[in-house]
């Protein structure tokens, strides 16, 4: 199919990190497809904690050694009761050599990631590129037809929605949204610091939230800062030089003397919850299909799994020659995707609700688990591998680019 088609086995809408992903790996599946997102730089310097299969993945879609070099292994997660509470959880680490790894993962900007896909996407030749948007989505029987900012129509048998948590596409399905406001809000920044990280991660958890300190390349570190809404926009209107104090005593000089970096970023915590994951045609991934606060770095690798998985359920259905926008095909991929989102939400919540309580039953039973985490080996280990991917999960996240031809480069 050329550039000019305006039929598609696939359209992919959105071009932040899951929509990028996915736009790859269905192309390397062998389907035409079509991505639709604006061409522009990353806005903001966050970052991103890859774990577990997400890095066999990037390796699948060719992507991770053009970005590799930008990222910080991650070796040791360790994690500090910062509560000054009367009941404390004692402190636990996790390393990734007690269960036979090199690394947990890497922790990499994201615009440094979002390079590194673009830069791979524009070499596949069955994936063609609209820079533009998305003005109309409108599901049909056969398939959807998406009119873009430009006024030019195009259509696909299936509509992959990776357009973030205020999804165009998500609305066009008709799938309802259960949002829940945490009353938290994350703070987001970079730090250089006057003592290595020895690629240690480090989580302080305090009365109001986690605060995060995850490597980076040299002696640098990104920081996520949970807090209370109003504490946040405090932290947000420091100068550089008071919030480098706040911030290097919040870690209690565990990393030294640090030095903020130019660019922060604020942004309020929630839950949301879509009704169903694909529906009229249309499958959601990212943020479009789940929306954590930034605890367990499990939203962007959620979301790739998202990617894999659809990949996965499209090869297989152009394969046997069935519709990728057919009800089964859209049923398998919701089976695919709930338990693992589900069971990641309701942990997630769980975490965060006990930290936040000032029940004292609750806080003893906190501090009890962590405690057994950190002295019982094989209950740490097993919360390490789950840490990383669902046990649970067959092990095909990169099945749907290596059994199948690569879409020849140009």
């Amino acid at each position: 199919m050329n550039e000019h088609s305006s039929i598609y086995d696939l359209a992919v809408v959105g071009g932040g990190p899951a929509g990028l992903s996915a736009a790859i790996a269905i192309a390397q599946s062998g389907a035409n497809t079509v991505l639709v997102a604006r061409k522009s730089p990353y806005a903001d310097n966050r970052t991103t904690a890859l774990l577990g299969g997400s890095i066999d993945f990037l390796q699948a879609l060719e992507v991770w050694p053009n970005c590799k070099d930008q990222a910080a292994e991650l070796r040791v997660m360790r994690l500090v009761d910062d509560t000054g509470r009367l009941i404390r959880a004692p402190e636990v680490k996790f390393s990734c050599d007690e269960i036979g790894l090199d690394v947990f993962g890497y922790n990499i900007e994201n615009r440094a990631l979002v390079a590194a896909l673009e830069g791979r996407a524009g070499t596949l030749t069955n994936l063609t590129r609209f820079d533009d948007e998305a003005a109309a989505v409108s599901p049909g029987d056969d398939a959807v037809p998406i009119v873009l900012a430009s006024g030019k129509s195009i259509s696909a048998r299936l509509v992959v929605g990776a357009d973030g948590r205020h999804s165009l596409c998500r609305e066009a399905a008709g799938i309802m949204v259960r949002r829940r406001d945490l009353h938290q809000a994350a703070l987001t920044f970079n730090v250089s610091h006057s003592r290595p990280h020895q690629n240690m991660s480090t989580e302080f958890h305090t009365p109001h939230g986690p605060c995060v300190f995850v490597p980076l390349p040299g002696d640098r570190s990104s920081v996520v800062w949970v807090s209370e809404p109003k504490e946040a926009d405090r932290l947000t209107a420091l100068g550089d030089e008071e919030l480098s104090d706040a911030v290097e005593a919040r870690a209690h000089s565990i990393l030294g003397k640090m030095r903020v970096e130019p660019g922060r970023s604020r942004f309020p915590l929630a839950i949301e919850q879509p009704a169903e994951f694909a529906k009229a045609r249309i499958a959601l991934v990212g943020e479009a299909a789940h929306v954590l606060p930034p605890i367990g770095a499990q939203g962007l690798n959620m979301g790739l799994r998202d990617a894999a998985d659809l990949a996965d359920i499209v090869r297989d259905a152009l394969a046997a020659g069935e519709d990728p926008g057919s009800t089964a095909a859209l049923g398998r991929y919701a089976s695919a995707r709930r338990p693992d989102v589900m069971s990641r939400t309701f942990a997630i919540d769980l975490a965060n609700r006990s930290l936040l309580s000032a029940f004292l039953p609750m806080q003893s039973l906190r501090a009890a688990g962590l405690h057994l985490i950190g002295s019982f080996g094989p209950l740490r280990r097993f919360a390490m591998r789950e840490g990383l991917a669902p046990s649970w999960r067959a092990s095909h996240a990169t099945r749907s680019v290596t059994e199948t031809p690569t879409a020849q480069s140009e």
